[in-house]
């Protein structure tokens, strides 16, 4: 009976094996695809491909950030949306002193 190190190590072969002769085939392939592409005189549009595919530009809007709505008032008028991250110092500090964070909510 073969033992796991042994298992592993023909397995580690075999993948080596196959991913050589997956590589060889994609070779003969998209050689096989580029001789008829030249035969046929075929165009990526004849291929089903968009034109603007063959150029690969992407048009994105530019990304802008609105800032989130407060919805808690520290005593002297700072203002906090209460999303991620750490809490304001006001918030922290207020916090310690015993005060609930209800008490600054913006009504």
């Amino acid at each position: 009976m073969a033992t796991y190190l042994e298992l592993k190590a023909k397995a580690e072969k075999l993948f080596a094996e196959a991913e050589e002769l997956r590589v060889k085939e994609i070779d003969a392939v998209v050689n096989d695809i580029k001789q008829k592409i030249e035969t046929y005189g075929l165009t990526p549009k004849d291929l089903g491909f968009s034109s603007s595919a063959t150029t690969r530009v992407r048009k994105t809007t530019p990304k802008t950030t609105t800032a989130a709505a407060a919805k808690y008032r520290g005593p002297n008028g700072e203002s906090w949306s209460g999303g991620r991250g750490r809490k304001p110092k006001w918030v922290t500090e207020a916090l310690a002193k015993g005060k609930k964070i209800e008490d600054f909510a913006v009504k």
